[in-house]
Protein backbone atom coordinates (compact mmCIF):
# COMPACT_ATOMS: atom_id res chain seq x y z
CA UNK A 1 0.00 0.00 0.00
CA UNK A 2 1.19 3.52 -0.65
CA UNK A 3 -1.12 5.65 1.48
CA UNK A 4 -4.78 6.63 1.41
CA UNK A 5 -7.17 8.33 -1.00
CA UNK A 6 -9.13 11.07 0.78
CA UNK A 7 -12.60 11.61 -0.65
CA UNK A 8 -15.82 13.07 0.72
CA UNK A 9 -19.58 13.11 0.50
CA UNK A 10 -19.58 16.68 -0.84
CA UNK A 11 -17.44 19.75 -1.30
CA UNK A 12 -16.37 21.97 1.65
CA UNK A 13 -16.66 19.06 4.09
CA UNK A 14 -13.11 19.13 5.44
CA UNK A 15 -11.05 16.85 3.19
CA UNK A 16 -8.06 19.18 3.09
CA UNK A 17 -7.87 19.61 6.85
CA UNK A 18 -8.16 15.85 7.35
CA UNK A 19 -5.59 15.03 4.66
CA UNK A 20 -3.12 17.63 5.90
CA UNK A 21 -3.60 16.64 9.54
CA UNK A 22 -3.14 12.93 8.87
CA UNK A 23 -0.02 13.57 6.81
CA UNK A 24 1.36 15.82 9.55
CA UNK A 25 0.73 13.22 12.25
CA UNK A 26 2.22 10.37 10.20
CA UNK A 27 5.29 12.47 9.44
CA UNK A 28 5.70 13.12 13.16
CA UNK A 29 5.57 9.34 13.63
CA UNK A 30 8.46 8.96 11.21
CA UNK A 31 6.68 7.97 8.00
CA UNK A 32 8.04 9.34 4.73
CA UNK A 33 4.61 10.43 3.55
CA UNK A 34 3.62 13.23 1.19
CA UNK A 35 0.45 14.93 -0.01
CA UNK A 36 -0.95 15.22 -3.52
CA UNK A 37 -4.05 17.01 -4.83
CA UNK A 38 -3.70 16.98 -8.61
CA UNK A 39 -6.58 19.31 -9.45
CA UNK A 40 -7.76 22.37 -7.55
CA UNK A 41 -10.44 24.86 -8.53
CA UNK A 42 -11.40 27.99 -6.63
CA UNK A 43 -7.79 29.08 -6.04
CA UNK A 44 -4.51 28.81 -7.90
CA UNK A 45 -1.94 26.61 -6.18
CA UNK A 46 0.15 29.54 -4.94
CA UNK A 47 -2.79 31.21 -3.15
CA UNK A 48 -2.25 30.87 0.62
CA UNK A 49 -6.02 30.45 1.05
CA UNK A 50 -6.10 27.45 -1.31
CA UNK A 51 -5.97 23.73 -0.59
CA UNK A 52 -2.42 23.19 -1.85
CA UNK A 53 -1.05 25.78 0.57
CA UNK A 54 -3.09 24.35 3.44
CA UNK A 55 -1.91 20.82 2.68
CA UNK A 56 1.69 22.00 2.70
CA UNK A 57 1.28 23.96 5.93
CA UNK A 58 -0.50 21.21 7.87
CA UNK A 59 1.60 18.30 6.62
CA UNK A 60 4.97 20.02 6.83
CA UNK A 61 6.16 18.52 3.54
CA UNK A 62 9.00 20.24 1.65
CA UNK A 63 7.10 19.94 -1.64
CA UNK A 64 6.22 23.17 -3.48
CA UNK A 65 2.55 24.09 -3.80
CA UNK A 66 2.55 23.69 -7.60
CA UNK A 67 3.96 20.17 -7.19
CA UNK A 68 1.37 19.25 -4.56
CA UNK A 69 -1.24 20.58 -6.98
CA UNK A 70 0.06 20.73 -10.57
CA UNK A 71 -3.26 21.83 -12.09
CA UNK A 72 -5.16 24.70 -10.50
CA UNK A 73 -7.59 27.35 -11.62
CA UNK A 74 -9.36 30.29 -9.99
CA UNK A 75 -12.96 29.58 -10.97
CA UNK A 76 -14.83 27.51 -8.33
CA UNK A 77 -16.36 24.78 -10.51
CA UNK A 78 -15.96 21.03 -10.88
CA UNK A 79 -12.38 20.63 -12.16
CA UNK A 80 -13.34 19.37 -15.62
CA UNK A 81 -15.71 22.28 -16.15
CA UNK A 82 -13.27 24.83 -14.75
CA UNK A 83 -10.48 23.60 -17.01
CA UNK A 84 -12.77 23.52 -20.05
CA UNK A 85 -13.91 27.11 -19.47
CA UNK A 86 -10.26 28.15 -19.20
CA UNK A 87 -9.39 26.38 -22.46
CA UNK A 88 -7.16 23.83 -20.74
CA UNK A 89 -7.14 20.04 -21.07
CA UNK A 90 -6.00 17.70 -18.32
CA UNK A 91 -6.22 13.92 -18.70
CA UNK A 92 -6.06 11.00 -16.28
CA UNK A 93 -2.65 10.15 -17.73
CA UNK A 94 -1.41 13.64 -16.85
CA UNK A 95 -2.32 13.41 -13.17
CA UNK A 96 -1.01 9.83 -12.91
CA UNK A 97 2.31 11.09 -14.27
CA UNK A 98 2.55 13.66 -11.48
CA UNK A 99 1.51 11.02 -8.93
CA UNK A 100 4.43 8.86 -10.03
CA UNK A 101 6.74 11.87 -9.79
CA UNK A 102 5.70 12.45 -6.18
CA UNK A 103 6.48 8.81 -5.40
CA UNK A 104 10.12 9.50 -6.25
CA UNK A 105 10.14 11.80 -3.21
CA UNK A 106 7.97 9.83 -0.77
CA UNK A 107 7.27 6.20 0.13
CA UNK A 108 3.59 6.93 0.71
CA UNK A 109 1.07 9.56 -0.34
CA UNK A 110 -2.18 10.94 0.99
CA UNK A 111 -4.06 11.80 -2.18
CA UNK A 112 -6.97 14.24 -1.99
CA UNK A 113 -9.68 14.17 -4.63
CA UNK A 114 -12.17 16.95 -5.41
CA UNK A 115 -15.62 16.92 -3.83
CA UNK A 116 -17.07 13.42 -4.04
CA UNK A 117 -16.36 10.33 -6.12
CA UNK A 118 -18.72 11.18 -9.00
CA UNK A 119 -17.29 14.66 -9.63
CA UNK A 120 -16.24 15.31 -13.28
CA UNK A 121 -12.48 15.44 -12.80
CA UNK A 122 -10.16 15.28 -15.79
CA UNK A 123 -11.21 15.51 -19.43
CA UNK A 124 -11.61 11.71 -19.52
CA UNK A 125 -12.32 10.64 -15.94
CA UNK A 126 -14.39 11.08 -12.80
CA UNK A 127 -12.75 11.20 -9.38
CA UNK A 128 -13.63 7.53 -8.88
CA UNK A 129 -11.70 6.57 -12.03
CA UNK A 130 -8.61 8.18 -10.55
CA UNK A 131 -9.16 6.36 -7.26
CA UNK A 132 -9.56 3.05 -9.09
CA UNK A 133 -6.31 3.59 -10.94
CA UNK A 134 -4.40 4.18 -7.70
CA UNK A 135 -6.16 1.39 -5.74
CA UNK A 136 -5.50 3.10 -2.42
CA UNK A 137 -7.86 2.49 0.52
CA UNK A 138 -10.40 5.31 0.81
CA UNK A 139 -11.02 7.56 3.77
CA UNK A 140 -14.42 9.21 3.40
CA UNK A 141 -14.77 12.62 5.04
CA UNK A 142 -18.36 13.53 5.86
CA UNK A 143 -20.41 16.14 7.66
CA UNK A 144 -21.60 15.13 11.13
CA UNK A 145 -25.09 16.63 10.85
CA UNK A 146 -28.52 15.97 9.34
CA UNK A 147 -28.36 14.17 5.98
CA UNK A 148 -24.93 12.69 6.50
CA UNK A 149 -26.12 9.11 6.98
CA UNK A 150 -27.67 8.98 3.51
CA UNK A 151 -24.77 10.79 1.82
CA UNK A 152 -22.12 8.68 3.54
CA UNK A 153 -23.79 5.31 3.03
CA UNK A 154 -24.36 6.10 -0.67
CA UNK A 155 -20.73 7.17 -1.11
CA UNK A 156 -19.49 3.95 0.49
CA UNK A 157 -21.86 1.81 -1.59
CA UNK A 158 -20.70 3.55 -4.79
CA UNK A 159 -17.06 2.99 -3.89
CA UNK A 160 -17.62 -0.68 -3.06
CA UNK A 161 -19.59 -1.22 -6.28
CA UNK A 162 -16.49 -0.08 -8.15
CA UNK A 163 -14.25 -2.50 -6.29
CA UNK A 164 -12.65 0.02 -3.93
CA UNK A 165 -11.76 -0.60 -0.30
CA UNK A 166 -13.08 1.90 2.24
CA UNK A 167 -10.79 2.06 5.27
CA UNK A 168 -13.13 4.25 7.25
CA UNK A 169 -15.11 7.45 7.68
CA UNK A 170 -14.12 10.65 9.47
CA UNK A 171 -16.89 13.02 10.51
CA UNK A 172 -15.48 16.54 10.31
CA UNK A 173 -16.77 19.72 11.94
CA UNK A 174 -18.29 18.20 15.06
CA UNK A 175 -19.64 20.73 17.57
CA UNK A 176 -19.86 19.92 21.27
CA UNK A 177 -23.50 21.00 21.44
CA UNK A 178 -24.45 18.46 18.74
CA UNK A 179 -22.45 15.48 20.00
CA UNK A 180 -25.46 13.36 20.98
CA UNK A 181 -26.82 13.50 17.43
CA UNK A 182 -23.33 13.11 15.96
CA UNK A 183 -22.84 9.92 17.96
CA UNK A 184 -26.18 8.58 16.72
CA UNK A 185 -25.19 9.36 13.12
CA UNK A 186 -21.83 7.62 13.66
CA UNK A 187 -23.52 4.46 14.92
CA UNK A 188 -26.06 4.47 12.07
CA UNK A 189 -23.35 4.90 9.42
CA UNK A 190 -21.41 1.97 10.85
CA UNK A 191 -24.52 -0.21 11.04
CA UNK A 192 -25.73 0.50 7.51
CA UNK A 193 -22.37 0.54 5.72
CA UNK A 194 -20.28 -1.96 7.64
CA UNK A 195 -17.45 0.59 7.64
CA UNK A 196 -15.97 2.03 10.85
CA UNK A 197 -16.13 5.71 11.70
CA UNK A 198 -12.51 6.39 12.63
CA UNK A 199 -12.89 9.86 14.04
CA UNK A 200 -15.09 12.78 15.05
CA UNK A 201 -12.93 15.79 14.25
CA UNK A 202 -14.02 18.99 16.04
CA UNK A 203 -15.23 22.15 14.34
CA UNK A 204 -12.44 24.73 13.97
CA UNK A 205 -13.82 28.25 14.26
CA UNK A 206 -11.91 31.17 12.74
CA UNK A 207 -8.14 30.93 12.36
CA UNK A 208 -6.41 27.81 13.61
CA UNK A 209 -2.81 26.69 13.90
CA UNK A 210 -1.12 23.57 12.60
CA UNK A 211 -0.46 22.51 16.19
CA UNK A 212 -4.16 22.78 17.11
CA UNK A 213 -5.23 20.69 14.13
CA UNK A 214 -2.60 17.98 14.62
CA UNK A 215 -3.33 17.70 18.34
CA UNK A 216 -7.05 17.36 17.57
CA UNK A 217 -6.31 14.67 14.99
CA UNK A 218 -4.26 12.72 17.54
CA UNK A 219 -7.03 13.03 20.11
CA UNK A 220 -10.12 12.43 18.00
CA UNK A 221 -9.01 10.21 15.09
CA UNK A 222 -8.02 6.55 15.52
CA UNK A 223 -4.51 7.06 14.17
CA UNK A 224 -3.45 3.63 15.44
CA UNK A 225 -6.07 1.94 13.22
CA UNK A 226 -4.78 3.76 10.14
CA UNK A 227 -1.20 3.04 11.15
CA UNK A 228 -2.12 -0.65 11.37
CA UNK A 229 -3.15 -0.58 7.73
CA UNK A 230 0.17 0.95 6.76
CA UNK A 231 2.14 -1.52 8.86
CA UNK A 232 0.27 -4.52 7.48
CA UNK A 233 1.20 -3.58 3.93
CA UNK A 234 4.42 -2.66 2.20
CA UNK A 235 5.40 0.99 2.68
CA UNK A 236 7.06 0.96 -0.73
CA UNK A 237 4.67 2.52 -3.21
CA UNK A 238 4.11 1.13 -6.67
CA UNK A 239 3.80 3.52 -9.57
CA UNK A 240 0.80 3.46 -11.84
CA UNK A 241 1.33 2.33 -15.40
CA UNK A 242 -1.50 4.16 -17.18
Amino acid sequence: MSGFFITATDTEVGKTVVAGALAGVFRELGYNIGVYKPLQSGHVASNPEGDAARLKALSGVPTKEDEICPYSIEEPLAPRLAMKRAGRTVTLKDIIHHYNERLKEFNSLLVEGAGGLAVPYTEDALVIDFAKELQLPLIVVARPTLGTVNHTVLTIAYAKAHGLTVAGVILSGCKECEMERVQENKEMIEELSGVPVLGLLPFFEGEFTKEEVLESAKEYIMISKLEELIRNESNVAHTSSI
